[in-house]
């Protein structure tokens, strides 16, 4: 009963097999959190606030995510990859919804990112083998966590 009903929500492979960073209990935690729009059009919704500051512009950060289209099929992940993405924020390095998005992040923070088409993929991204096609400038969704900032906890020491 339980297997059929998950085989049932998705097609391609069965989510179980998916990791991810927002679980059943946590989707429906999420239909409760308010969502914040911020001036570009970035939507997210808070999964579990961090602590401590944000990254400041130009510091690299370690995250997990997890990239959907809007129907929930994964694209790309680091969870599937089993190590973190480190990358600069506010640089230019990611897509600017995501870039936005981690800036006003925490430490520990979890969050969904609704990236709306032009902070995307203006150029989209092809499909590969169990991925589906994002469409250029097509709305995707992220769900992220800021697992550390290399460089901001030692300064907290001196």
């Amino acid at each position: 009963m339980f297997i059929g009903s998950l085989v049932a929500k998705g097609a391609g492979l069965p989510p179980e097999e998916k990791p991810k960073l927002c679980d059943e209990t946590c989707e429906k935690e999420l239909e409760n959190v308010p969502i914040v729009t911020t001036e570009s059009g970035l939507q997210y919704k808070d999964i579990k606030v961090g602590q401590g500051p944000s990254p400041p512009v130009g510091f690299q950060v370690a995250a997990n995510y997890v990239a959907m289209v809007p129907s929930g099929q994964i694209f790309d992940s680091s969870l599937e990859k089993g190590q973190v993405y480190i990358f600069r924020v506010g640089s230019g390095q990611v897509i600017k919804g995501l870039d936005e998005g981690m800036l006003s992040m925490k430490v520990g923070g979890k969050r969904r990112l609704y990236i709306p088409g032009p902070l995307a993929f203006p150029k989209g991204l092809t499909s590969a083998p169990g991925r589906p096609r994002v469409a250029p400038s097509s709305p995707v969704i992220f769900d992220v966590s800021l697992e550390y900032v290399p460089g901001l906890e030692l300064e907290d020491e001196e």
